[in-house]
């Protein structure tokens, strides 16, 4: 089983596909009202998806990460989700989504084999959620939340760590967010097995209008509201996140520092976009044009429509194969040392983070 080493000898074993840039959603700080989706020929097709999988195992890939955009408001997610797990040398395959469309989609994954469930939700203020998604579906998510945490894969919490006072210029007065809004977060991990996982908010797309919370601050709010928390040395997943544990809580708290808690020397994840572009660093807008071989410079029809795989050979063919290995071999070599969230004028990344996949 051969390993994905890049220039500075980090092994890249996890990627993120996004496979769409849609979403149901209209969070204030990832895809506010306005923003245009590309057309759908654009976006990779199942096969081609499965292609760069194929590749991307052979070249020391084992964990996969399904995002979008919502993954689920992609018909055939379920569909890539099974193709991708039965991909020889993917040991686990995960999604990442808002929770809105899980409940109707969960027997699907199962049966598709998904190992992992990552729902994103902010707030459990029914108001503040409205307000940062533009949609009154909080109910909707925790009923989810509780059908998912019934199943046995593992069910992760994701918080982006956001002052939302900054939003009472847009919509009048909102509630505290996380002043008191992360503590209720954590509580969910007393009542449920979830890791609550707590992000930084990266300053990429939208996300440079808002001002993250800092996680040592906040972790220090932690500690002294819950004063016998630990650290968790279990390993919880392929990502860089920082465990801890409370006593008497079923689950565990997790915080994702890209600013004030650097992981850069461990980095070991790529990411496809929903156009296929592989980035090997958030932060930049290097990368490799996947679609480019893949649809060997095919012109967009006149007709709008998803793209049609048209090759007699299948996505594990030879050649594609051959060219596929080259180019994200080289993307990985490519691999810049640390990101510079902390330096936001040398970012070259401009694209919005739904255009890149979350």
């Amino acid at each position: 089983m051969s390993n994905m080493k890049d220039a500075l000898g980090r092994t890249i074993d996890y990627m993120r596909i996004s496979i769409t840039d849609r979403c149901n959603l209209r969070c204030k700080y990832c895809m506010p009202y306005g923003v245009e989706c590309v057309p759908r020929w654009d976006i990779l097709s199942l096969e081609e998806i499965q292609a760069v999988g194929i590749c991307a195992a052979g070249l020391g890939i084992r964990h996969i990460k399904v995002t979008g955009g919502e993954p689920l408001v992609r018909r055939d997610c379920c569909q890539l989700v099974k193709q991708l797990k039965s991909t020889p040398g993917i040991e686990k395959v995960t999604i990442t989504t808002n929770g809105v469309l899980l409940e109707r989609y969960l027997d699907d994954l199962a049966e598709a084999g998904i190992d992992g469930i990552n729902i994103s939700l902010d707030t459990l203020d029914r108001d503040l959620y409205q307000r940062i998604t533009g949609t009154d579906a909080l109910g909707t998510v925790m009923e989810a939340v509780r059908r998912a945490c019934a199943m046995p894969v593992s069910v992760k919490i994701n918080a982006v760590s956001i002052d939302f006072s900054q939003m009472e210029e847009d919509c009048g007065e909102c509630p505290a967010g996380n002043q008191d809004g992360w503590q209720q977060m954590v509580e969910l991990a007393r009542e449920y097995p979830v890791d609550v996982r707590f992000i930084e908010m990266m300053p990429i797309g939208y996300g440079k209008n808002f001002k993250t919370i800092n996680h040592r601050e906040l972790l220090e709010e932690m500690v002294k509201a819950y004063p016998r928390m630990e650290e968790d040395d279990q390993v919880h997943g392929f990502g860089p996140a920082v465990y801890y544990r409370i006593p008497g809580f079923k689950g565990s708290i997790g915080l994702i520092s890209a600013i004030h808690g650097k992981f850069c020397s461990d980095c070991n994840r790529v990411r496809l976009t929903s156009q296929g572009y592989l980035k090997p660093c958030l932060c930049y807008e290097d990368g490799v044009d996947l679609r480019r071989i893949l649809r060997k410079g095919q012109e967009r029809p006149e007709e709008e429509g998803h793209y049609r795989w048209p090759y007699a050979g299948c996505p594990s063919d030879e050649g594609l194969q051959r060219e596929l290995r080259k180019a994200m071999e080289q993307a990985v070599l490519c691999k810049p040392a640390a990101h510079c969230f902390e330096r936001p004028g040398q970012i070259t990344e401009a694209h919005n983070m739904i255009a890149i996949g979350g």
